[in-house]
């Protein structure tokens, strides 16, 4: 076993369920493993961290079933064993709960819960025993939905909450979780933890990957740290600090993770103004954006600040109200008409809506600008090549094939192609949604730097974030929204936590005592 003296002392639980012995990993002549040892035990929480890029998703894919190894052993109750493929690993009792959601939208959650798997009784469906099943899953994770809600009707955070529900359902031996609380709230993320300690008491090991290290640290057992591909150190989570991983992670020090604050000039051009806007969750919102101001938009899940957004630039209509971009009053019918006017809008779902994942990078990279490349007689293919040379330099993608489908690379990199994507239409204001979400540490630090870069040259940003210790660290100014209007714009010292909470849950509104 990899490890040596950095495996825990005192472990008095040895048995692994599930064991990876010097698994290597190649995609064609492209290795992105190297030899990795890692073991899971009953009963506890193995967290398993690293940057984007470092592994994590491929070793997963192994231990489920889903990539075979390109050498080495998977041993599964001690015995070596090839697991069968496609989710087939599921019949033994390993479940991989995927961080793209895998529901049927238009399927019921009762549905979903028991599909494949349905309970029949003389050969017809017997929906009042799903239903009593899914009603005590439910009831036991703390979810308030209905097993007849209609997955399509859910938030997010429902749906997420859902495929655990579905995994739980499954009387996994080995529950492998990807990111699962990356679009949960606090207190979601809390009742998720509850059933957590739940499940390891029952025995079940859980493999807990996730970029969020504080909850690394709140639930983990025992950690394991890839970095590029090879195993670093898997060591109790008691002897690590959060820092202390990133560090490991990363390989040097992240005392920098934040760029040094410039004050933003109050005297420069309102570049963006919006006044009274509504639109479909949004009430009569009013702020501006200064040349080369970053302003932080904060709130709860569901307040609004990207509806303020989709209305602004084209994708949502505004039913009242009215935005002026460089002085002039403007109403985009689409994001492409905000694009050409100087405005480039980032999404928070990159997979769904920011890349198309079955296609290499170039084309991902030109097409939101490809007015830009074409020529008299048609693209041209030379500027694009060199536009991708020249992404892959200043944002720093790293891949070992530039060829690569980019839906093979990793959440780090996919952000970074999106952010020199939009980059290319030579924007005056770029609006970034959840700038960070599901990327690694060394990458945020990349991110917020390329972020305070680009003010520092005068372009105008705003970014939307979940992430408050973000929205401190990089924003001259912090509108703070809640139920789809402004409670609040906080500057200085008030760009505080304490602050940000309290108008975010209502406690306190500008003008209001």
């Amino acid at each position: 076993m990899q490890g040596g003296d950095d495996m825990p002392d005192g472990q008095t639980n040895t048995y692994t369920v599930l064991e990876a012995d010097r698994i290597s990993k190649s995609f064609g002549s492209v290795p992105v493993l190297f030899s990795i040892n890692m073991d899971i035990r009953p009963g506890e929480v193995h967290a398993l961290i690293g940057e984007n890029g470092a592994g994590k998703s491929t070793l997963m894919k192994i231990l489920s079933g889903f990539h075979a190894p390109t050498s080495g052993r998977i041993l599964f109750d001690g015995a070596e064993t090839d697991l069968p493929d496609n989710g087939g690993a599921e019949r033994l009792g390993i479940v991989l709960i995927h961080q793209e959601l895998n529901l049927a939208e238009q399927m019921t959650v009762e549905e979903n819960i028991f599909l494949g798997r349905e309970i029949t009784r003389n050969g017809i469906l017997n929906r009042e025993a799903m239903r009593e099943k899914v009603q005590g899953y439910l009831a036991d994770i703390g979810l308030d939905i209905a097993p007849s809600a209609r997955i399509s009707d859910l938030s997010i955070a429902e749906k997420q909450m859902v495929e655990i529900v579905k995994a739980i359902s499954r009387k996994a031996r080995v529950l492998i979780m990807d990111e699962p609380t990356a679009v949960l709230t606090e207190a979601e993320t809390e009742l998720f933890f509850r059933q957590v300690e739940a499940l390891k008491a029952t025995g079940v090991a859980i493999v807990f990957v996730s970029h969020k290290l504080s909850e690394v640290k709140q639930i983990a057992d025992r950690i394991t740290i890839l970095r590029d591909g090879q195993w670093i150190a898997t060591k109790d989570a008691s002897d690590l600090t959060p820092d202390a991983m990133a560090q490991m992670m990363v390989g040097r020090e992240l005392s920098d993770l934040y760029p040094p604050m410039h004050e933003a000039d109050v005297d420069e051009d309102r570049v963006l103004e919006v006044r009274n806007l509504c639109a479909d969750g949004v009430r009569n919102v009013s702020f501006d954006l200064r040349r080369g101001e970053i302003l932080g938009f904060s709130g709860l899940i569901g307040a609004g600040r990207t509806a303020v957004f989709e209305a602004v630039c084209g994708l949502d209509p505004i039913s009242s109200g009215e935005v002026l971009f460089q002085g002039a009053s403007v109403r985009f019918a689409s994001v492409a008409a905000a694009r050409d006017a100087g405005i480039a809008y980032l999404t928070k779902d990159r997979k769904a809506k920011g890349l198309l994942l079955d296609k290499q990078m170039q084309p991902n990279l030109t097409l939101f600008a490809l007015p830009k490349f074409i020529r008299r007689f048609g693209l041209d293919r030379k500027a694009e090549e060199e536009a991708l040379t020249r992404a892959i330099r200043r944002f720093d993608i790293r891949t070992r094939d530039p060829k690569i489908n980019t839906g093979d690379m990793s959440g780090g990199n996919q952000q970074k192609l999106l952010l020199a994507k939009v980059m290319e239409t030579d924007p005056q204001v770029v609006i970034i949604d959840e700038p960070t979400r599901g990327i690694d540490v060394g990458t945020k630090q990349q991110v917020y730097h390329f972020i305070a870069a680009l003010a520092a040259e005068g372009v105008s940003v705003v970014v939307i974030s979940s992430e408050m210790p973000e929205i401190i660290g990089i924003s001259h100014r912090v509108v703070v929204m809640r139920d789809g209007q402004i409670m609040g714009v906080l500057t200085g010292d008030d760009i505080n936590e304490n602050e940000i909470v309290r108008y975010a849950a209502g406690l306190k509104q500008e003008g209001k005592e």
